[in-house]
């Protein structure tokens, strides 16, 4: 993590440098251009002015004195705006009134001095005199009479520029410190809540407790990974519970089945010794436990699966589920099973888990409504659409049913986005005690009267798990006339897990 701070630090400090420096840059450079280009053309518009002036009149080096009193002259109308130095040449390029500095005359200042056109000019030309830059031109006065030297010293203002570069790149330097320690602050807080979740995680990792609390602040995307990792956690330490206790129940109900095979299968050294009676007594006893075993091993088995279900989610209809289980049942129990359907019954669910909760409802019922006068019922309501079509699917004995009729009011679709789906088993078996009517999901739960009746107490806790798999609950209540409805809704857009 420090790693990542460092990199964040000096990425920002990088990109504030590279930001820092662009504008330095070009601040700089387009400063520079407008000074010397400004200052370039004064000076310019100041030669061409005096070309004008010695032009239009006849002028003589003594008018440029610099001892005229009453600061009206020529020399005045050059200094004044532009704040240049000025050298008086007479006949022959001898220096008639000296600038201050004294400028240097040259060969081609003297032919311009002796030159009989008024206005010629030797092109600027820069010199160095006394250490600094001069830009330097020469105006002829004509007729032989002289000539003016105008300079223009240019040093100072690149000096000027120089402390302006100057001063740049100290100012870029402290930006670029400064944008390093914000980003070491910045990165500390960002990182900070980070350093505390990778400090969980390697808590888990280190002890495998995973009740560990995640501490979580704030609403950005540091803050939504751990609350998503504090769910995680919780989801896993749920998970691991959920198979403590399975395996806690499943050694429990194991023993009972376990001992009395154990003993049994004991006394089968002794069979020879037993009257027929006791012997087939015993082989009964053997094959009732056995498949008590084999159910029950079955039943934990789908149980477990359930928990961690990798069959993937397709749209199907539960009326068609349901009407597949009905006619698996008739041909098992020989019993009257009608299948009823009520509005849109499609969702997005997984087939084998939904067809297993139906099939252990209309089990349950079978056993426990053990007179078979009445006929088991199995609903299916959907309760998502506007419109609503009703119909009914029966049969008895092992092949009738197989069809599907709907009655004259039954053909209307239903419209509309598909809601939840309600499965019910409906039966006139004895009823569910109102004390047991809250217990009869739970794990190898059996009621008092249900206890001398095969079976592992599984099946509806693998309805609960189904039910809840696919965002749905799971239901249990009396039914008017005698008997019980039981069954679980399914939310239609599928199972939770899968959003």
């Amino acid at each position: 993590m420090s790693s990542l701070r460092a990199t964040f630090t000096v990425s920002f400090a990088a990109v504030a440098a590279a930001v820092t420096v662009l504008v330095g840059f070009l601040s700089y450079d387009a400063a520079a251009r407008l000074v010397r280009v400004d200052q370039q053309t004064v000076f310019a518009e100041v030669v061409q002015d005096l070309r004008d002036q010695v032009r239009e009149h006849p002028l003589q080096p003594g008018d440029f004195a610099s001892s005229d009193p009453d600061h009206d002259g020529p020399l005045d109308d050059i200094i004044r705006p532009s704040r240049t130095d000025v050298q008086v040449l007479g006949p022959g390029g001898a220096i008639v009134d000296r600038g201050n500095p004294q400028l240097p005359v040259g060969s081609h200042d003297r032919a311009i001095a002796d030159d009989g056109t008024a206005g010629k000019m030797e092109e600027h030309k820069e010199v160095d005199v006394g250490g600094d830059r001069y830009r330097v031109a020469t105006v002829a006065l004509g007729g032989g009479r002289g000539a003016v030297q105008v300079a223009q010293q240019f040093s100072d203002t690149e000096d000027l520029l120089r402390e302006l570069q100057q001063r740049t790149v100290l100012l870029v330097g402290a930006v670029v410190i400064a944008a390093g320690l914000f980003g070491w602050w910045l990165a500390r807080r960002i990182t900070r809540r980070l350093v505390r979740l990778a400090g969980a995680a390697e808590d888990v990792a280190r002890t495998g407790r995973l009740g560990i609390q995640v501490p979580v602040t704030g609403y950005d995307e540091v803050a939504r990974l751990g609350r998503s990792f504090d769910r995680m956690l919780g989801r896993l330490a749920q998970s691991e519970e959920d198979q403590r206790r399975l395996v806690q129940d499943a050694g429990h109900e194991l023993r009972t089945p376990l001992t009395s095979l154990r003993t049994n299968i004991s006394m089968l050294r002794r069979i020879d010794e037993l009257p027929p009676e006791a012997r087939e007594e015993l082989v009964a006893d053997l094959a009732l436990e056995s498949r008590e075993l084999t159910d029950l091993v079955n039943e934990l088995v789908a149980l477990a699966a359930g928990q961690s279900d990798t069959e993937p989610v397709r749209r199907l209809d539960l009326a068609d589920l349901a009407e597949d289980v009905a006619i698996v049942a008739r041909r098992r129990t020989g019993r009257d099973i009608t299948v009823r359907v009520s509005g849109d019954t499609e969702v997005d669910g997984r087939p084998t888990a939904l067809q297993r909760a139906i099939s252990n409802l209309v089990e349950n019922a079978a056993k426990f409504d053990r007179d078979g006068r009445a006929p088991i019922e199995i609903a299916v309501t959907g309760m998502g659409g506007r419109g609503v079509g009703l119909g009914s699917r029966s049969g008895s004995g092992s092949g009738a049913g197989r069809g599907v009729a709907f009655d004259s009011g039954g053909d209307v679709p239903a419209i509309g986005r598909p809601g939840p789906v309600r499965v019910e088993v409906l039966d006139r078996g004895p009823g569910i005690a109102d004390g047991d009517l809250v217990r009869i999901f739970d794990r190898f739960y059996r009621a008092a009267d249900a206890r001398s009746l095969p079976g592992s107490g599984l099946g509806l806790s693998i309805v609960r798990e189904v039910a809840t798999g696919h965002g749905g609950t799971p239901f249990a209540f009396r039914r008017d006339g005698g008997g019980t409805v039981i069954g679980f809704t399914v939310d239609g857009d599928g199972p939770a897990d899968e959003g």
